[in-house]
């Protein structure tokens, strides 16, 4: 599964760790948050992230 990085914060969405604090399980991948996700750190939306190449 790809992992995406915020383009504001350099947080980077590792979708076997998900996002406990927003309740996004495990296993879940970017295409399949919420599109009223933000970013944990800097509370971008999904619209600013992209896949990390790194």
């Amino acid at each position: 599964m790809d992992k995406w990085e915020c383009e504001a914060c350099g947080y980077v969405y590792d979708p076997e760790l998900g996002d406990p604090d927003s309740d996004i399980a495990p296993g879940t991948k970017f295409e399949d948050i919420p599109d009223d996700w933000e970013c944990p750190i800097c509370g971008v939306d999904k619209s600013m992230f992209f896949k990390f190449e790194g």
